[in-house]
């Protein structure tokens, strides 16, 4: 029987967040990305970093958000889209 180990940390580094098109406060929108990323993360760890360190220096090919979302529901979407690139889905630029 294996033992699971988790990390003891896991560290996401986002450089920057590109909004075109949306009216949202940009400093609202982070605060929530921020927020939901770290509890996905919490929940359901980093998937493609499962076999040691990562690097991604671009994720792609994410599913379009509407245009009129708060910017707390913003947030909430980025950082569901951006998960479920570090889960797989998306393209993945080492």
């Amino acid at each position: 029987m294996g033992v699971s180990r988790r990390p003891s940390a896991i560290r996401v580094e986002i450089g920057e967040l590109v909004l075109d098109g949306f009216r949202a406060d940009p400093a609202r929108v982070s605060a929530s990305f921020e927020r939901e990323l770290t509890r996905l993360v919490r929940l359901h760890g980093v998937p493609l970093a499962a076999h040691g360190a990562l690097t991604v220096d671009a994720l792609t090919g994410l599913a379009p958000l509407p245009a009129g979302l708060s910017a707390r529901r913003l947030g909430q979407e980025l950082a569901r889209a951006v998960h479920e690139g570090l889960s797989g889905h998306g393209e993945v630029t080492p």
